[in-house]
């Protein structure tokens, strides 16, 4: 169980790492064993808890994109409609393409999942993971950089193929430590999207895909048998949501200028620095 007080930090946490490129998983293994909290990350509660505020997390996507997101639909409606894609239907286009990208972590998830909460129970190697994903992303820019005349100003522009190996690259999010947001914006970039329209598909393709997962997780929730326990989760997912707003308000402002660069900087420090910790402990 989480009292009031660690399920705000852990919600608030969930929210702001979920969107900026740093791990929320990474960091929801992480920080609890850095504050010498007595957690049971393997626990059904706390798993439950995670799936609660990243629900919080996708509804604020859902919300933040919606008038996106009910053109989107519209699109992919009318392209079942008359069986196939009109090329001056572009939400059509990018909704089916958010399809495409959203399978291979879709398949894996489902295939690995036991194996994959494991890792919830070595913060240390979240710690090195954590450190791996910023290397991800200073070698995302680096991509960039060389590709620099590739650069896509649309979304549209993107292939099928462009589009799995973006949903190849959202794979690494599996392993706690690995930023969705940072392997996805990371992915757009080496297939020559610009920032600005990397961070946009990241967010896009977050939203079905963590909806799916806490969908299927909402049964273990309703069925805990644990009243005292539903507190907590609420409390945390509302400031989830709050921070969740607060961070794809900054971010999408953030990449029409900005780099990767920094939040790499930081997720090797904070590797670095929660690694030497925790083998001291």
């Amino acid at each position: 169980m989480l009292s009031y007080f660690q399920a705000i930090i852990m919600g608030g946490l969930q929210g702001f790492s979920e969107l900026f490129p740093v791990s929320s998983l990474g960091h929801s293994v992480i920080l609890p064993k850095l504050l010498g909290w007595n957690v049971n990350q393997n626990d059904n509660f706390f798993l439950i808890f995670l799936v609660a505020t990243h629900l919080a997390t996708a509804l604020v996507l859902l919300g933040f994109y919606y008038k996106d997101w009910l053109l989107i639909i519209k699109g992919i409606f009318h392209s079942l409609k008359i069986k196939r894609i009109d090329a001056t239907n572009i939400y059509a286009k990018i909704g089916w393409l958010i399809v495409v990208a959203s399978i291979p972590a879709g398949i894996l998830g489902l295939l690995f999942e036991e194996k994959l909460k494991v890792l919830f129970a070595s913060p240390n190697l979240v710690s090195i993971f954590l450190i791996l994903n910023g290397l991800l992303l200073f070698g995302a820019e680096l991509l960039r950089r060389k590709n620099f005349s590739a650069v896509a100003t649309d979304l549209t522009n993107l292939s099928w193929a462009q589009s799995i190996k973006i949903g190849i690259a959202q794979c690494i999010a599996l392993f706690p430590g690995f930023s969705r947001t940072g392997s996805t914006i990371g992915g757009g970039l080496f297939v020559g999207l610009d920032h600005t329209n990397s961070a946009r598909f990241s967010f896009l393709l977050a939203t079905p895909i963590i909806l799916a997962a806490s969908v299927l997780k909402l049964p273990e929730l309703l069925n805990s048998g644990s009243a005292g326990a539903i507190g907590p989760i609420i409390v945390g997912s509302i400031v989830s949501a709050v921070t969740a707003y607060l961070s794809i308000s900054f971010l999408t402002k953030y990449f029409e200028t900005k780099k990767l660069t920094p939040f790499a900087v930081y997720c090797v420090v904070a590797g670095l620095l929660s690694y030497a910790i925790l083998i001291f402990k």
